[in-house]
């Protein structure tokens, strides 16, 4: 795990996040409230500071491990929520990107859709076929024919993200757009792929920008 080498920095983030957790009004039934709630659980669980090697592999003064959320009890149906209402005016029925990172992201939205009365269905896309069995690339209900929300958790080259669309396209899925919790450099990428890209929150939103 990383640790703190910029104390500085650290304690005057940690002052942003207690500044934003007194003023926070309850948690509610509206979007915003939902997105705030889901805020709050990101600083306070998920961002860690210390020198860290992205999957890209840039370096960073900071990591913000999103598992700590889309796995935990609390936030995950925030982050469920929250990509629902992002992505509220979106035409789609099956929702799930690039094994691991998008896997919780999938079912947490399969979950709070049904909860909403939707059906949604959630596949796993893999890294690479399986040499035996179905030898299915895609896991899940078929996405053939189907319009489809690729999503991770987090991208910052959107690469991960870009090789699910592409096997979704293979598959003979329609991708209707990408859609991530947290923005960290993927936006170009995607949006030059032609692909609307949405995210529910910014490093701004953060204060990590």
């Amino acid at each position: 795990m990383p640790i703190v080498t910029n104390a500085h920095s650290a304690a005057a983030w940690c002052q942003k996040v207690r500044t934003t957790l007194t003023t926070l009004t309850p948690m509610s039934e509206s979007g915003v409230a939902t997105k705030e709630a889901l805020r709050q659980q990101i600083l306070t669980k998920a961002v860690v500071f210390g020198k860290v090697i992205l999957s890209s592999g840039r370096e960073a003064d900071y990591y913000v491990d999103l598992r700590r959320v889309t796995l935990d009890a609390q936030a995950a149906p925030l982050v469920g929520a929250a990509l629902l209402d992002a992505t509220a005016d979106l035409d789609y029925d099956a929702v799930g990107g690039l094994t691991l990172g998008a896997d919780p992201v999938a079912t947490a939205m399969m979950h709070v859709a049904a909860q909403r009365g939707r059906t949604l269905d959630a596949f796993v896309v893999r890294k690479e076929g399986k040499a035996h069995g179905l030898q299915r690339r895609i896991e899940g209900p078929d996405v053939a024919g189907r319009r489809v929300l690729a999503v991770e958790d987090t991208s910052t080259t959107g690469g991960s993200v870009l090789t699910a669309v592409e096997a979704l396209r293979e598959a003979g899925a329609e991708v209707v757009a990408v859609a991530v919790i947290v923005e960290r450099g993927a936006r170009p990428k995607v949006t030059e792929a032609g692909i609307p890209y949405i995210t529910v929150f910014e490093l701004e939103d953060l204060d990590l920008a």
